[in-house]
């Protein structure tokens, strides 16, 4: 109950707040602010204002009872203080609660003092704050409180508020222009040519209504001159904030709460769009004749304009609702309900899905330009309508079924096990012994029982299979088998973390397959950044442990895979180079490929000051083992080889950028000049992509 009492009182105080903002730009455009309609406005304002702050202060209760999850809460003044103190979302409040009050006290002084247009401007002004402060509360903010995420949000619903804010004000003025015709308002002896004074007075009040009407006309065009570029920034801005809120989790807009919810939004817009563009054609019977409001054309503008604020109502209530949603691109979609899915990975490249693709681009243009044509051409109704709505269904039906995959329950299920070294060892494991003898010892398809399946198993080594799939994908596989491929089902063998874990394997293998491409050389401001590296827990001989993850954005991550004695030369090499790593901010961590006796291990402490891995080892090993080809050596045969020296250097903000094989890379690193080169090029670079995420996708 709470939840739909706290809903509605953030719509209100929400609808309020932009019915303010709205209300005081129509007003500081519209020129007649002498005018009967503008008194009325101006006694609505203090009532906004106070519904705005009423709404706040529920807002406050209904709040503090959800986040200590007390009822009771919401009637304990105390514990919205202790609320408001304490919390970023109790600091945003008490930002919103001061300007909703000038809101108000201005609000006052606009409803005593004559009317003056810089009155209306600082009123939207300070309105337009008390949305911009809730702005640092929005989905955008929590993520990254950064003036380049608020601002977008902010201009958003600040821009929306001055069409729907404005609409109020529309309906007033349309409601008060109604004239009553030139020969209706005559008395009898009128029509005899007598002028009597009185008639002479009506004649005079007639005209002077007259001039209103043409002046609060004037007003009302002037607004919808303004409502097109102001519609069009609420797009774009709508287009931003919807791309950064689904982030590539395009399925999660036809599966989850929040996707209903914002395509609700967008259809209730796009038939405000259609209403707008029809109250637009008939504003010019207002410029034309005083009388216009009386008839057909101006009762259809108040009507439609009336039904158009309904809507708007409305996509302000699934906005509100949508403010607090899971945002797409954290919805976790358990069952994906459709049996396919558009996927440009999984198709692109094949000749036949891209012609047909562009072709339905080509129909749905002819589309676009049909609708201009009908405007230009003035076509009828059927023709207007019926062309363009033909060309968009045969635009999708040959363009959207080449894209089509199929799709599974578990396609878009997130991994609940990260993508680290204990999981991709845990799955090479479970690999090697249920899927070598198809797949091979590399994934290459190429096992001892491929040739004997009418369809041989895929190359999940080489060809990009993990990317055109979503991890899902392969979950669903390993759970239950591929009909007609001989792929087994392992429900009933492997746990669902241990599937899971397989998962991470494969993932893992073919981020390795690419790092092929990799060399000691870090490519400078590469617009993206090499791939993410799999994250490990370690522990050191010198007592300190943590996570590679522990790193980003503090420090550089040189690691290197040794053999012992093999990396002897080497090893003392960095000893020697150690300290200047660490002035450039660079952190050593070494890593023996192989286990050593105490006898070694205590010969390799007394020769170091980094520090050395001695628990966790074996999984960074196996993991980071399959980052080993590189394009002189595939490494594609048997169960390939371990070079006895590697090194990887991940930047700071978690990417592996570079790396040295020196059996495959020749003297590379050995020159520490070329080293330092590559970290001082890693501390110039300023942040190009957010971390990469825990999880494979």
């Amino acid at each position: 109950m709470i939840e739909v009492i706290a809903t509605l009182l953030r719509w209100l105080q929400l609808a309020s707040n932009m019915i303010l903002v709205g209300s005081c730009v129509f007003l500081a455009i519209a020129g007649s602010i002498h005018s009967p309609w503008v008194g009325r406005l101006e006694r609505a304002l203090p009532w906004l204002a106070l519904i705005l702050l009423a709404g706040l202060l529920g807002i406050l209760a209904t709040t503090t009872a959800q986040a200590t999850g007390i009822d009771a809460n919401a009637w304990h003044p105390q514990a919205w203080l202790a609320l408001v103190q304490n919390t970023h979302m109790g600091h945003v409040w008490a930002g919103r609660a001061a300007c909703a009050a000038l809101v108000c006290a201005i609000a006052l002084y606009i409803r005593a003092a004559p009317p003056a247009r810089w009155q209306y401007i600082l009123c939207a002004t300070v309105a337009s704050a008390t949305l911009a402060v809730g702005a640092l509360a929005s989905h955008a903010a929590a993520e990254d409180l950064s003036l380049l995420s608020v601002l977008p949000y902010a201009l958003h619903i600040i821009m929306a508020s001055i069409w729907f804010g404005a609409l109020p004000a529309f309906l007033v003025v349309c409601f008060s222009c109604e004239v009553p015709q030139a020969n209706d308002a005559r008395p009898g002896d009128a029509r005899s040519g007598i002028q009597t004074p009185a008639i002479q007075r009506i004649h005079a009040l007639f005209h002077a209504r007259e001039e209103t009407v043409k002046a609060d006309a004037l007003a009302l065009k002037r607004f919808s001159t303004m409502a097109l570029p102001v519609m069009l920034t609420v797009i774009a801005t709508g287009i931003f904030i919807t791309y950064r809120m689904v982030d590539n989790s395009y399925g999660a807009l036809v599966a989850t709460e929040y996707g209903w919810l914002l395509n609700g939004k967008i259809a209730l817009l796009l038939v405000v769009l259609v209403i707008a563009a029809r109250a637009r054609s008939w504003l010019p019977l207002l410029a034309q004749h005083a009388d216009g409001l009386a008839a057909a054309g101006g009762h259809r503008l108040r009507k439609w304009v009336s039904f158009e604020f309904l809507l708007a109502l409305g996509i302000v209530l699934l906005a509100t609702i949508v403010a607090n949603t899971v945002p797409a691109k954290h919805a976790i979609i358990q069952n994906w309900p459709y049996s396919f899915r558009f996927s440009l990975a999984a198709t692109w490249g094949d000749p036949s899905v891209m012609l047909r693709a562009w072709i339905g681009l080509a129909l749905l243009a002819a589309a676009g330009a049909a609708v201009a044509l009908a405007r230009t051409r003035k076509w009828d109704r059927k023709r207007r309508l019926g062309i363009p709505l033909a060309l968009a269904v045969l635009a999708m039906g040959v363009g959207l079924p080449p894209l089509a995959v199929d799709a599974y329950p578990e396609t878009y299920r997130k991994t609940p096990v990260p993508f680290d070294t204990i999981s991709i060892a845990n799955g090479s494991a479970h690999f090697a012994e249920n899927c070598v003898p198809c797949h091979g010892a590399q994934g290459k398809g190429n096992g001892v029982m491929a040739k004997s399946f009418a369809k041989p198993p895929v190359d999940m080594l080489t060809e990009p299979h993990t990317a055109k799939h979503t991890a899902g994908d392969f979950f669903h596989w390993l759970s239950f088998g591929i009909p007609g491929t001989g792929m087994p089902e392992f429900a009933d063998k492997l746990s669902e973390e241990d599937r899971w874990d397989v998962v991470n394997f494969l993932h893992a293998m073919s981020r390795g397959y690419q790092a092929r491409l990799m060399s000691p050389q870090v490519k400078p401001e590469q617009p993206q950044p090499a791939m993410g590296p799999p994250n490990f827990s370690y522990t050191a001989q010198d007592g300190s442990s943590g996570t590679l993850k522990d790193f980003r954005g503090q420090k550089n991550v040189l690691l290197v895979l040794f053999s012992w004695p093999e990396s002897r030369e080497r090893l003392a090499q960095l000893r020697d180079l150690n300290a200047r790593l660490a002035q450039a901010n660079t952190v050593l961590l070494a890593v023996p490929e192989d286990d050593r006796d105490s006898r070694e291990l205590e010969q390799i402490k007394g020769n170091v000051p980094f520090p050395v891995v001695i628990e966790g080892a074996h999984e960074i090993v196996q993991s980071y083992k399959l980052f080993r080809r590189t394009l002189n050596k595939a490494d594609l045969l048997g169960e390939g080889t371990l070079p006895p020296h590697m090194e990887f250097l991940v930047d700071r903000y978690g990417y592996l950028r570079a790396r040295w094989i020196p059996d495959a890379d020749g003297p590379g690193w050995s020159n520490t000049e070329m080293l330092m080169q590559q970290v001082a090029q890693l501390n110039r670079e300023k942040e190009i992509l957010p971390p990469p995420g825990d999880h494979v996708h």
